[in-house]
């Protein structure tokens, strides 16, 4: 019989409540969980029947027991964790945007290839079934080939510059907030990564991105364009156009359906897979899978892709966080 694999989670925000729920509906529960705050882990675990709560949350990186971590804490801080993690062997699953740069990635993923460990994101867009499915269709050639790709992202946050959204000691700004979804997205669909970059941003008061339009082009000439806005309310939509048809994806970074829509005919057929509550339960799910032995699941090299092109529109605006200015 195959061993259950022990997670530990980091963090017991929204994202670790969502990590627990995903569980308990697989009858099984988090092994142990670790936080700043000592009381809030104590309450969680109560709250969710784990066995094992950290006093001072490092030891969950050297706990012989865990098998694998979930890190939910604000991204800025995910580097050290991570670091720590995998000198101890611990398997990772990242909260996207998995670090604040490339450079803090590549070092992760050389410790990683160091120490033999499976590090993941944990992006939704590489996990939800609807994209699975729509890649087997876009496979297929049944709607041609991809040539444009159109994203919208936009919330309406008030301007509290203390929040997490506009706060630099937080790493907050759209760009790592929502971008990471878009280009997710763009990448998933495009035949490879983007490598012409034009972009325009507007900063918030605090210096992070408030603002951001991108278009990007990759060597076989698909396009895409990316709106996002933090202080503009718009709707989380994906736009694949193909040849014969286009494809609509609403709420896309927890999508679980598409509308194609056939180019000559206008004829609408709806795609479902998947449910928007499950998100975490599929992630979870391809990190186990990764870890048993097959990681292709996981698409790293697209969260590596992602990681460089945030990188570089973050560097030509020349918006920084404090970590980046030592």
């Amino acid at each position: 019989m195959e061993k259950e694999l022990k997670w530990a989670v980091l963090g017991c925000g929204v994202i670790a409540n969502q990590m627990a729920e995903a569980l308990q509906k697989q009858g099984k529960k988090i092994y142990a969980v670790g936080n700043r705050t000592h009381e809030k882990a104590v309450a969680f675990a109560e709250k969710y029947g784990i066995g094992k709560v950290y006093d001072d949350f490092h030891d969950m990186f050297t706990d012989p027991e865990v098998d694998v971590i979930y890190i939910t804490t604000p991204h800025n801080t995910h580097i050290g964790f991570m670091k720590e993690a995998i000198e101890n062997g611990k398997h990772l699953l990242v909260e996207k945007s998995i670090t604040l740069n490339s450079d803090e990635l590549h070092e992760a993923v050389e410790m990683a290839n160091e120490h033999n460990v499976i590090i993941g994101e944990a992006q939704t867009i590489y996990h939800m079934p609807i994209y699975k499915e729509l890649k087997k269709i876009l496979d297929s050639g049944r709607l041609g080939r991809v040539n444009l790709i159109t994203m919208n992202f936009g919330s309406f946050k008030d301007y509290n510059m203390k929040n997490r959204f506009f706060n630099r000691n937080l790493a907050g700004g759209a760009m790592l907030d929502i971008g990471v979804y878009a280009l997710s997205f763009i990448r998933w669909f495009m035949d490879s990564k983007p490598t012409k970059l034009l972009s325009q941003m507007i900063p918030a008061p605090t210096g992070v991105d408030e603002k951001d339009s991108l278009l990007l082009m990759n060597d076989e000439g698909q396009m895409a364009t990316v709106m996002l806005s933090m202080h503009s309310k718009q709707p989380k939509r994906g736009m694949i156009s193909c040849e014969k048809g286009y494809i609509e994806v609403m709420e896309y970074p927890r999508a679980w359906e598409a509308t194609i829509t056939d180019a000559e005919t206008g004829e609408k057929e709806v795609i479902k897979a998947g449910k928007n509550e499950d998100a975490l339960a599929y992630e979870l799910a391809d990190m186990e899978t990764a870890i048993k032995g097959d990681p292709s699941v996981l698409h790293f090299d697209y969260t590596v892709d992602v990681m460089n092109l945030m990188t570089k529109f973050r560097r030509e605006w020349g918006v920084t966080y404090p970590e980046e200015e030592k």
